[in-house]
């Protein structure tokens, strides 16, 4: 059995951070267990690639959630990286923080050190901003890329709409404080994706000090009364194990790090009793509280060729791979939300709480309850989507099985809250304004969907209800707070109630942030490896 001063348990966007700081004195041996492989895959590194990675099991947790109630009873399709970089190897990429007032409620509640003038030279510190925006970082190890002047043409089109409809255009779109449209900057480099692998990890490995162990899957946490010894975990089919000296540090994200909490006996007795796993320590917050960003989107037929016309025939296929493997350029080098925004769905609303995604192509639509389908229609087409930024419904994520290899019962209870359904309507509404303004309403056909046959409130309602879904936000479900009767781990990232265990990933958000997550993921493990750092003087 070998023994490190650190065992991290995930190698996603957190993790890979967590280990790079944790290895770069040479002071401590750390050891980084992944449940995935590589991410040296093309479909990986390429941006638009991740279409392909959508359902690929061999790097996708391939996840699905629980049927619904507020989706119509459909079970909602949950993609999680199982992979070097986590999510951040899968995910399209869109940089952004998220807005002041988040964090600000974040430090408001407890949590000392975690305001956004906490965390502004976190993000800094991680970042290198192409565009050179004076709140962004330089020479961090995050290539944020602008993509500004190699966008579509109807992506200048939809912005336009977006200022006749009322939104002010923005530029580059960074944090999401205001009411504007723009343009979102992602993290890619030399047109591949910037993950956290790639940033922090690939650095890291040329150090002695780390031992990284692929398609590991971890098993439990151990523990001497209740002081974590170290992990369990699996490769292939032998059982092994190995001891820490210091911490063990969970990155497994909103998934997988509250489902190790509960195999390793920390949760709630009335989940974990049942199975016939011992209490170690009691705690009902273990896995609740999960939110989550729900999306839709509208689409409209175009008077105009879109990316539908180069990303769907054959040839187009081969020119835009061409010109990618030629030149690292073109359409599969950038996200697919290429243009984007925030508004406020009324006057009461004190900052945005809705965001604009904007697509200068178009899918074929899947019927109610599968998967999403990532085949660009074979007419010319846009769409334009939005998220809420802070939903009220709150969900769970629960081990159902003792088993570390079976999925973990994901119950989302999305628009379970009048709150969620309101905004969303006044939402999808807004959707149609831009639409309908002059930039965009003479480029277009006709709305294919939801159609115009579905006009009244109800029927929008409805079709949210039914076509609706995760835009791969989850956190909360180990989330940070003070008081430990209403969280899991402390502002220092400890798991209440035991020692030697910290959780530093996407799961300890107190409250979800008011835009894609991707980037503060990062931030959490930067700060928290800082963290475990200081506490280790």
């Amino acid at each position: 059995m070998q023994e490190f001063d650190y065992i991290i348990v995930g190698a996603g966007s957190a993790g890979c951070v967590v280990a790079n700081r944790l290895t770069a004195s040479g002071q401590y041996s750390v050891l980084l267990l992944e449940a995935g492989g590589t991410d040296r895959r093309f479909f990986v590194q390429m941006p638009l690639g991740y279409g392909k990675t959508f359902f690929d099991a061999r790097i996708n947790w391939k996840y699905q959630a629980e049927p619904d109630p507020g989706l119509a009873g459909n079970a909602d399709w949950w993609p999680r990286g199982k992979l070097l970089g986590g999510s951040s190897s899968i995910n399209a990429m869109v940089w952004i923080r998220g807005q002041r007032a988040d964090y600000d409620g974040w430090r408001a509640a407890g949590n000392v050190g975690w305001g956004f003038d906490d965390l502004l030279p976190v993000f800094r510190a991680i970042e290198h901003d192409q565009a050179g925006d004076e709140m962004r970082g330089k020479g961090g190890p995050v290539h944020v890329s602008d993509i500004t002047p190699f966008v579509h043409p109807l992506v200048r089109s939809y912005l336009q709409a977006a200022q006749q409809a009322g939104l002010p255009d923005c530029g580059n779109l960074s944090s999401g404080d205001s009411e504007s449209a723009g343009i979102y900057q992602i993290n890619t480099k030399g047109g591949r994706r910037m993950s956290s692998a790639r940033a922090f990890l690939r650095p890291a490995l040329r150090r002695s000090n780390l031992k990284l162990v692929t398609n590991a899957l971890a098993a439990r946490v151990t523990f001497d009364g209740k002081r974590a010894t170290g992990v369990e975990y699996g490769v292939g089919n032998r059982r092994l194990s190995a001891r820490v000296r210091r911490e063990v540090i969970l990155c497994g994200g909103s998934v997988n790090s509250p489902q190790l909490l509960e195999l390793s006996g920390i949760g709630d007795p009335a989940i974990l009793g049942p199975l016939g796993i011992e209490t170690l320590h009691a705690n009902r917050h273990v896995g609740s509280n999960l939110a989550d960003h729900l999306g839709i989107n509208y689409t409209w037929k175009a008077r105009i060729p879109t990316l539908n016309q180069i990303l769907r025939p054959w040839w187009g296929k081969l020119a835009a791979g061409s010109r990618y493997l030629l030149m690292g350029s073109g359409p599969l080098s950038m996200g697919i939300n290429q243009g984007g925004g925030f508004f406020r769905t009324g006057p009461d609303q004190p900052r945005p709480n809705m965001q604009l995604y904007f697509q200068a192509f178009s899918t074929v639509i899947p019927k109610p309850g599968e998967r999403p389908i990532l085949t660009p229609d074979p007419w010319p087409g846009y769409s334009i989507g939005l998220s809420n930024c802070r939903p009220t419904s709150r969900g769970s994520i629960h081990i159902r099985s003792r088993e570390p290899s079976a999925p973990p019962r994901i119950t989302a209870n999305a628009f379970s809250t009048a709150h969620d359904v309101d905004e969303m309507l006044a939402a999808v509404k807004f959707l149609r304004r831009i639409a309908s303004q002059p930039a965009l309403a003479d480029l277009t056909v006709e709305e294919v969907l939801p159609g115009s046959i579905c006009a009244s409130d109800g029927e929008l309602v409805d079709d949210f209800r039914r076509r609706s879904g995760t835009v791969y936000h989850p956190v909360s479900t180990c989330r940070m707070g003070p008081d430990a009767a209403l969280s899991v781990v402390d502002p220092r990232l400890r798991v209440h109630g035991v020692d030697g265990l910290r959780v530093i990933d996407a799961s300890v958000f107190p409250e979800i942030i008011s835009a894609n997550t991707n980037a503060t993921a990062m931030a959490i493990g930067a700060k928290g490896a800082d963290l475990v750092l200081e506490d280790a003087r």
